[in-house]
């Protein structure tokens, strides 16, 4: 994207946060917040990311796009899937994503993803995407030894974030177009599912009220998890949280 504005803070209490402050004073589409520290950093469903001062990538865009607010969600498969192919061209080939918004390397989290979205009357008004990677973290607190990892742990050398930010959004920009044009997921599906960790993996989905075991098969083009459940059935899973079972300590 051609003269995007890229805003730098030392410190941010959360560059989400941030973002959704300057697209209400009417910031551009494509407007990117980095902060170096985050001291109130939030992934999915309210937890907390660990954002200390010199290590890693925290990064949000903001984006005004002209669609119904139900193709959002879809944003989050998009930012994994660019993310994924920025960092196997740099060589981490093994590194996989975890429907419906994390990625992995040697079966550890090193990236976690949050959108959101603001309406205005049944219109969006902007989406969010926050990006945390761990980058350059080369240790980790004991309860999270079993369940994180680093792009210069599993590389063995100090990544460049800015660089790795400039080629994630450059990788970005192309799919965004290819999924404004294509309104759907259908152009990535094949790749994605590849690349998806839950594949073909036994899944346990917890949505509220309902919780059942069922093997993961792919996204479909809207970007719902496809299980299929013991009795042969399939569903497709979209609101609600799938786990895999084996790949995290915490699951």
């Amino acid at each position: 994207m051609e003269n995007r504005i890229i805003l730098y803070y030392e410190k941010l209490d959360s560059t989400n946060t941030r973002v959704k402050e300057l697209a209400k004073e009417g910031a551009q589409h494509g407007t990117v917040v980095v902060a170096d520290k985050q001291t109130a950093g939030k992934g999915r469903r309210g937890r907390t990311w660990e954002s200390p001062a010199g290590t890693n990538i925290y990064m949000s865009l903001l984006l005004r796009p002209e669609m119904e607010p139900s193709r959002a969600p879809m944003l989050t498969l998009v930012m994994a899937y660019s993310i994924a192919k920025a960092l196997r061209k740099r060589g981490y080939g093994d590194v996989q994503i975890k429907w419906p918004n994390d990625l992995i390397l040697s079966g550890k989290k090193i990236c976690g993803i949050l959108t959101e979205m603001e309406l205005e009357g049944q219109e969006i008004s902007h989406v969010v995407i926050g990006v945390g990677i761990n980058a350059n973290m080369r240790a980790f607190p004991e309860e999270l030894q079993d369940k994180a990892t680093s792009l210069c742990l599993e590389g063995g050398k100090e990544v460049n974030r800015e660089q790795l930010i400039a080629e994630i959004l450059e990788v970005f920009d192309e799919d965004y177009e290819r999924f404004l044009e294509k309104k759907d997921l259908a152009f990535l599906q094949d790749a994605y599912n590849r690349m998806l960790v839950n594949c073909n993996r036994e899944v346990q989905v917890l949505e509220p009220g309902n919780e059942y075991t069922a093997r993961a098969l792919g996204i479909n083009k809207e970007g719902e998890l496809l299980v299929q459940k013991a009795d042969g059935s399939q569903e497709a899973v979209f609101a609600g949280e799938v786990s895999v079972r084996g790949i995290y300590g915490y699951v």
